[in-house]
């Protein structure tokens, strides 16, 4: 599970100090604030990580990835500064004055990630023929600055994995712009360099990669690859679904594959559930019927009241085109999805994607609540609590809905969610820098520091109502 992000230099964020992660962690606030900037700089992490292009030191995307960024120009924030123009290495004067003409340049690139691994982790010396345990820790951490050198190059400045009240990684050396060090704080351990010529080290991979000389030049780096690994592990456990969902169909193909995940767009939902069929059921606590991911989701729908009943069917005995059939109420004719309101095809992947990915995953969402009625956006709140408890996963939202948030504060009332199990945000712009308020919850629920114009201005909305009403009074009046 995710912990810990701070950030700097990304797109609107100036800066995000130390930002807690918890089990159910929401964003709140205006369009454009930078909330879904923050769910794409992880999936950033994510597709680098499973790029197959070790030289990039991220993976921007295109259209066929989970986000599509551009470039370092693109996602860094610029400013203007003022370079002395000169000549054989002497400024130049025109009028008593020196030359200077602006140049555009970036803010560094810095980031803090840190979770919790699935099991402790304990790394051993390779330089010793015995098992020796050199560190052990369930917590790490990992940090990377990137700096913008000239025109479009940028370097990876440091990057580096907290481990066991430790550091190793690299820094570019001082006065150099393509080779590094390898370093560990604090002193207690040091890297021993093999027999030879001390040769400098290439970059990093990626922006987080020790590159193979390390573990050739060193003796004692083999336990890097550790840290490596699970950082990877830790961005596959990522899954995402997008704020725009397809439209629901007729039929549905499935050959008998697993899908890994819903797809950007949901469109693997219905897949999702006829290859969950071949799974162990989900266990819902002591004395509850353990449920299939489609009764799961059929539950889900028929509390949360869009439907009666959820079918998926196979249209023949030997095709692999299927149905989904849904029953509005008890006394109702099945119909197929494509008949029945919107919302029941936008919200299945959202339900889906809770009870389908493994447990332990981290779950990013975007505005899970479109075109859902305002009861059906409380129920998502108990939908999350549910899946958080039963699967073990994190849920990160991002989400304009007044209704789930205050249904997150009812749950935390009456005592079925604490309030340490979530982290809420409201996020906020201003002359074009973001900013990230974090909304401080009491064991009641409430928000003790309410942000202004948090959902719109609702006592002035009803202020301007009345006083129209008062005026058009007046007019029949007279």
């Amino acid at each position: 599970m995710l912990e810990e992000l701070s950030l700097e230099g990304f797109k609107s964020w100036e800066r995000i100090k130390s930002m807690r992660l918890a089990p159910i962690t929401g964003l709140f606030g205006a369009n454009s604030s930078g909330k879904t900037s923050i769910l794409q700089f992880l999936l950033m992490l994510k597709q680098t990580a499973e790029s197959p292009d070790r030289t990039q030191m991220f993976d921007f995307g295109n259209e066929r990835n989970l986000v599509s960024l551009g470039s370092f120009e693109d996602v860094l924030r610029s400013y203007k500064e003022l370079k002395v123009m000169t000549r054989k290495g002497k400024p130049i004067y025109r009028k008593g004055k020196v030359v200077t003409r602006a140049v555009k340049s970036f803010h560094p690139l810095r980031w803090m990630l840190r979770w919790v691994l699935p099991s402790p982790l304990e790394t051993s010396d390779p330089s010793k023929q015995k098992h020796v345990v050199l560190f052990s820790d369930k917590e790490m951490e990992i940090q990377g600055e990137i700096q913008h050198v000239v025109g479009r190059v940028f370097r990876v400045a440091e990057t580096k994995y907290v481990f066991s009240d430790h550091e190793f990684g690299m820094r570019l050396k001082p006065k150099s712009s393509r080779e590094y060090n390898l370093f560990s704080e604090p002193d207690d351990f040091k890297f021993v360099h093999r027999r030879g010529r001390a040769w400098g080290l290439p970059a990093p991979i990626k922006c987080y990669g020790f590159p193979d000389q390390v573990r050739a030049y060193y003796q004692n780096a083999g336990f890097l690859s550790d840290l490596e690994f699970e950082y990877e592990e830790m961005l596959s456990r990522i899954y995402y679904l997008g704020p725009l969902r397809e439209y629901p169909q007729r039929e549905y193909t499935w050959a008998g594959g697993e899908p890994a995940d819903m797809g950007q767009r949901g469109e693997k939902a219905v897949e999702a559930l006829l290859a969950s069929s071949k799974r162990q059921k989900i266990s819902r606590g002591r004395g509850r019927p353990m449920f299939s991911v489609e009764e799961y989701v059929a539950y889900w729908l028929k509390k949360l009241g869009l439907i009666c009943d959820f079918n998926v069917k196979r249209i023949t005995r030997k095709s692999n085109l299927y149905q989904v059939w849904i029953k509005k109420s008890p006394k109702a004719q099945p119909v197929k999805i494509t008949e029945v309101g919107f919302g029941v095809s936008q919200i299945l992947p959202v339900l889906a994607i809770c009870y389908y990915v493994p447990e332990g995953s981290i779950v990013l969402l975007e505005q899970p609540e479109i075109h859902l009625h305002p009861s059906a956006q409380s129920g998502l709140a108990d939908v999350f609590i549910d899946a958080v408890k039963t699967r073990n996963i994190q849920i990160i939202v991002e989400s304009h809905s007044e209704h789930f948030l205050k249904r997150l504060q009812r749950r935390i009332a009456e005592k079925k969610l604490s309030k340490d199990d979530t982290a809420l945000y409201f996020c906020d712009i201003d002359s074009g820098v973001s900013r990230l308020i974090n909304l401080e919850l009491d064991i009641f629920g409430n928000i003790v520091n309410w942000p202004k114009d948090f959902f719109g201005d609702s006592f002035g909305e009803m202020a301007a109502t009345t006083e129209a009403i008062m005026n058009h009074k007046r007019e029949q009046q007279g």
